[in-house]
C-alpha cells in the first residue's frame, strides 16, 4: 500500500471521538435474542445492482455485498477484505490482489478470481450512463491466474486505484445470478458481504440476516438488521421516538437535529454528532441556452448566499462550502469565495452586462423530492428568493422523486439542478475527478483537458497524497473559474438513536457509509 495523507486520519479520529463522546455506551454482545435492530434513513436504494450505481444504493451494498478492499473502522486507507492487495510496481500501474481461501456467495456459489474479473468487466460492459464505470478510467485490463489470483493492469499510474477498489460500485457479484451484459431486475441479492437480504420492498424496508457463509473483516455485532426508509426526516424521528425503529442515519432535518439536541436521556435518546465530508452543489447543463453562458454561472455564484442558507434553512447543522473539495481533505480551498466575496447583487449585475446580457434570465432550478433530507424544498425556495431578489433571474422550481429525477438529469433534461455528494473515498481526487470528463457522476459532460489530461495524471502518480496539493488547488481553482459546478455546503454527520444501542461511534466508514455490523443492543448497564 502507500503513504496518505494526514488529512483522512485526523478527519476519521475526530468523527469517531465525537461520536464516542456522544454515546458514551459500552456494548456486550449481540442483538437481544436476534431481534434485529432497525435503522431508519431516508435514502433509499435507486438500485440493487451495483453496475448501476454511483449514489445513496451503496449504503445497502456496503452490507449484503463485498470488496476487494475495504475501510473498517477508524481506517484511512483500504484493507484487505476479501482479498489482500498491493501495487506491484513503483509506478502504480500493477495492482494485485490474492483472494481469502474457499470463499463463497451466500447461496454457496464459488466466489474465485474469475467472479471478480467478471464483476469489474461487467460494470464496463454494460456502462450505466453516469454509473460507476466513471470510477474505472484508469483501468485497462483485469487479469486473473489460478482461483486466487487477480491482477489490474491500469493504463497510467493511478495511486487511488485502491481506493475506487474499496467503493461499494465495485462489489464482487455471482457471475450465474448477474448477467454479463445487463442490469439484474428480479430485486434480489446474491453477494458475499457480511449479511444477506433475506427481504427487500422498494422504497419501503430492507431485511438483513447474518451471511453464515461469509469471510472478511467484519466483526459482526449482531444478528439482523432491518433498515426502514422513511420519505421525511420528521416521520422518521417519531418513528425512533416511539421506539418503532432504534436508530436513525442519513437524512435527518435540520429542526429534528436541533430538537434532539440537549439533555435527550431522560428521554431514552442520543444524538451523536461526527465531522462530515458530504456536500450539496448545483450543477448547471452546457447545453441549456441560458446555463451553458458561463456569465449567467457566475452571476449566479456571485448573488448566492450560503451563509443564508446554511443558519435558515439548516439551522447551522451545515456550513458554507467555497469549493468542491470540503474542509478537512488536503487540498481545499475557498476559490468560490476568494474570487466572488460576498453576495453582491452589483457585481452579478456588472458579469451579466459584460457578457451583453441586459434582459432577466430565466433559469429553472430542480431537486429531488426524497433524496437529501426534507429540508431540500426549503433550502431551494430560499434560492428562488435571494435569485429573484438580485432582479437578475426569475427562477422556476420544480422536483420529482429519486428514481425518475435520476433519468431525468442523466437524460440532460434540467438546466440547472441539486446533487449531494457523499465521498466514494477521503481523498481530494474524489471531489473533482467524479465530474469532469466525458463521464461523469452528475451526466452533464464537463471537457477541461488541463484537469483530465495533465492534473489528476500528476496527482495519481505520487503515492504520498499529501504532496499533490499544488495539482488539486489549481483544479479547484479551473473550477471556480467555469462554475460548472456550485458549491453551497458541507455537512455533518448525526446518528440518533436509543440509549440501548451502542456502535454508533464506530459505525461510519471514511466514506460515511454505516457499517450495520457494529451496531449492536446493550444487555448490561
Amino acid at each position: 500500500m502507500f503513504k496518505r495523507l494526514l488529512a483522512p486520519r485526523v478527519l476519521a479520529a475526530t468523527a469517531s471521538t465525537a461520536l464516542l463522546a456522544g454515546c458514551g455506551l459500552i456494548g456486550s454482545g449481540g442483538s437481544e435474542d436476534g431481534k434485529p435492530i432497525v435503522v431508519g434513513t431516508t435514502s433509499a436504494p435507486s438500485t440493487l445492482d451495483p453496475a448501476a450505481s454511483w449514489d445513496g444504493s451503496w449504503e445497502l451494498f456496503r452490507n449484503v455485498y463485498q470488496t476487494l478492499v475495504a475501510f473498517p473502522s477508524g481506517a484511512a486507507q483500504p484493507e484487505p477484505d476479501a482479498a489482500t492487495c498491493s501495487f506491484q510496481d513503483t509506478g502504480n500501474r500493477v495492482y494485485h490482489c490474492r483472494l481469502r481461501e474457499d470463499m463463497t456467495f451466500s447461496d454457496g456459489d464459488r466466489l474465485d478470481a474469475r467472479a471478480v474479473k467478471y464483476s469489474i468487466d461487467r460494470i464496463r460492459t454494460i456502462g450505466v450512463k453516469g454509473g460507476p464505470t466513471g470510477l474505472l478510467g484508469s483501468l485497462d485490463r483485469v487479469e486473473t491466474r489460478g482461483a486466487r489470483d487477480v491482477t489490474f493492469h491500469l493504463k497510467k499510474p493511478d495511486a487511488t486505484f485502491p481506493f475506487v477498489l474499496a467503493t461499494p460500485a465495485m462489489s464482487i457479484v455471482d457471475p450465474g445470478e448477474y448477467p454479463a451484459g445487463e442490469l439484474r431486475t428480479d430485486g434480489e441479492v446474491t453477494g458475499s458481504g457480511p449479511y444477506a437480504l433475506r427481504a427487500y420492498t422498494d422504497g419501503r424496508q430492507a431485511e438483513l440476516v447474518k451471511n453464515t457463509r461469509y469471510k472478511g473483516f467484519a466483526d459482526r455485532k449482531n444478528d439482523a438488521v432491518t433498515i426502514r426508509y422513511f420519505k421525511e426526516s420528521s416521520e422518521m424521528v417519531a418513528a425512533l421516538k416511539d421506539k418503532k425503529i432504534d436508530a436513525t442515519f442519513r437524512g435527518l432535518a435540520a429542526a429534528d437535529v436541533v430538537d434532539l439536541q440537549g439533555a435527550n436521556a431522560d428521554k431514552g435518546l442520543q444524538l451523536v454528532e461526527g465531522a462530515g465530508t458530504e456536500i450539496s452543489y448545483l450543477v448547471f447543463n452546457p447545453k441549456d441556452p441560458w446555463a451553458g453562458k458561463r456569465a449567467v454561472r457566475r452571476a449566479v455564484a456571485q448573488v448566492v448566499d450560503r451563509g443564508a442558507i446554511a443558519h435558515e434553512v439548516y439551522k447551522d447543522t451545515v456550513e458554507p462550502l467555497y469549493s468542491m473539495v470540503p474542509k478537512g481533505l488536503a487540498g481545499h480551498t475557498t476559490d468560490f469565495f476568494d474570487d466572488f466575496g460576498n453576495p453582491s447583487r452589483v457585481k452579478a449585475a456588472g458579469i451579466l452586462s459584460e457578457a451583453g446580457i441586459t434582459e432577466t434570465v430565466p433559469l429553472t432550478l430542480w431537486y429531488t423530492t426524497d433524496r437529501y433530507g426534507s429540508a431540500t424544498a426549503p433550502e431551494f425556495a430560499e434560492l428562488k428568493r435571494q435569485l429573484e431578489a438580485s432582479k437578475l433571474f426569475t427562477v422556476t422550481l420544480k422536483s420529482r422523486p429519486w428514481k425518475t429525477y435520476e433519468r431525468g438529469y442523466r437524460n440532460g433534461e434540467y438546466p440547472v439542478f441539486g446533487r449531494g455528494w457523499f465521498p466514494d473515498f477521503p481523498d481530494a481526487d474524489n471531489f473533482i475527478a467524479p465530474f469532469v470528463g466525458k463521464e461523469n457522476a452528475v451526466s452533464t459532460p464537463y471537457v477541461s483537458p488541463e484537469i483530465t489530461d495533465q492534473l489528476l495524471p500528476q496527482s495519481r502518480g505520487e503515492s504520498d497524497r499529501g504532496a499533490v496539493v499544488r495539482q488539486f488547488e489549481r483544479a479547484q481553482q479551473i473550477m471556480a473559474d467555469d462554475a460548472r459546478l456550485l458549491p453551497l455546503w458541507q455537512g455533518k454527520q448525526y446518528i440518533a438513536a436509543s440509549n440501548e444501542i451502542s456502535g454508533g461511534e464506530r459505525a461510519l466508514d471514511p466514506s460515511t457509509i454505516m457499517m450495520m455490523w457494529e451496531l449492536q443492543r446493550k444487555t448490561s448497564w
